[in-house]
């Protein structure tokens, strides 16, 4: 039985723009988890038997619309902070990558994200306090597989 090959989660990257040009993606410091939603909205529609109109129909589904949530916890950083902040301040969306590296192969999708939630808080007095950020994209988040 093969094993399969996976991957440690320092392996998985979100990565912001600065906006500059030429545009250059960085990693704000912080994060100790990250997770990616991928989501495919349907619109169900019946479909009925032909031959047997009075058979209880299957559902039919159209893809509607693709959408990508990106969600990362950890501490706040002061070398990231700022750039939180600014992000979630913007009303533009910000380019954005997001990194799966594997030893054979690295997904990338590249596209622009709004930052929507950025929750900064602490468990107690003498915890550290944490940051976390929920981001959605906006439009198409392309993938390239290298």
């Amino acid at each position: 039985m093969a094993k399969p090959t996976t991957i440690k989660g320092g392996k998985v990257r979100v990565l912001l723009g600065n906006g500059d040009d030429p545009l250059t993606y960085s990693a704000p410091c912080g994060f100790t988890s990250k997770s990616l939603t991928l989501t495919k909205a349907t619109e169900d529609v019946a479909l009925p038997d032909c031959d047997d109109p009075d058979l209880v129909p299957w559902l039919g589904r159209d893809v509607t619309s693709l959408s990508m949530a990106i969600s990362g916890e950890g501490v706040l950083a002061s070398e990231s902070v700022e750039t939180w902040l600014d992000a979630w301040e913007s009303e533009d969306s910000i380019p954005a990558k997001v990194e799966i590296q594997f030893p054979a192969k690295t997904i990338t999708w590249t596209g622009f994200v709004q930052v929507t939630t950025l929750t900064i808080g602490h468990t107690s007095t003498l915890g550290r306090v944490t940051n976390n950020v929920e981001l959605v994209s906006d439009g198409e988040m392309t993938r390239v597989v290298a």
